[in-house]
């Protein structure tokens, strides 16, 4: 009788731990980023220190403090996208991270296609949002934008334990 109670006992337990790890993952962590007009959709031009914003409306974004890459975002503007191409700088190659499914605005699979397709471009937004962490920025043809942060090189080595050298910033202390 002991037996069945422990195993019940430790079924019991396994399940509510893993309901709850499956909750703060997808739920427990992530807030509402509020909307600050003219802040929250930049993009860097070439030779610039900092991004510039651009106009945008029907902003919604979501962030988390566990991770500087949880960040997403979606905007639409009235810039057509080719003027964005010849103003701002590029990113070659960008793909977006998947988004929690209830952020309803954020489809990273249609992104990427876009991405693919030429129908949508991206764009840099910020270098160095966090350490070793771009702001990347997608707009389509039909003035839908995306944003989301990705490593970059600098980034990269530094979290798979790469000696980063002298081309990165340094790293802050936590």
């Amino acid at each position: 009788m002991t037996g069945k109670v422990l195993a019940i006992v430790l079924l019991i337990s396994a399940a509510a731990a893993g309901i709850g790890m499956y909750y703060l993952q997808i739920y427990g962590f992530y807030y509402d980023v509020e909307a600050k007009p003219g802040q929250d959709v930049l993009l860097m031009t070439d030779g610039a220190e900092a991004p510039a914003p651009i106009s945008y409306t029907a902003f919604q974004a979501i962030d988390a403090d566990s991770s500087p890459i949880r960040y997403r975002a979606c905007f639409e503007t009235d810039l057509t996208l080719e003027k964005i191409e010849q103003t701002y700088v590029m990113v070659e190659n960008a793909e977006p991270l998947t988004a929690p499914g209830w952020f309803d605005c954020f489809d990273a699979v249609a992104v990427a296609d876009a991405l693919k397709s030429g129908e949508a471009k991206a764009f840099l937004g910020a270098k160095n949002i966090h350490f070793g962490v771009d702001r990347i920025v997608a707009v389509t043809k039909d003035g839908k934008g995306y944003v989301w942060h990705a490593l970059n090189n600098c980034g990269e080595k530094a979290y798979d334990g790469t000696v980063i050298g002298e081309e990165c910033p340094p790293r802050p202390e936590s």
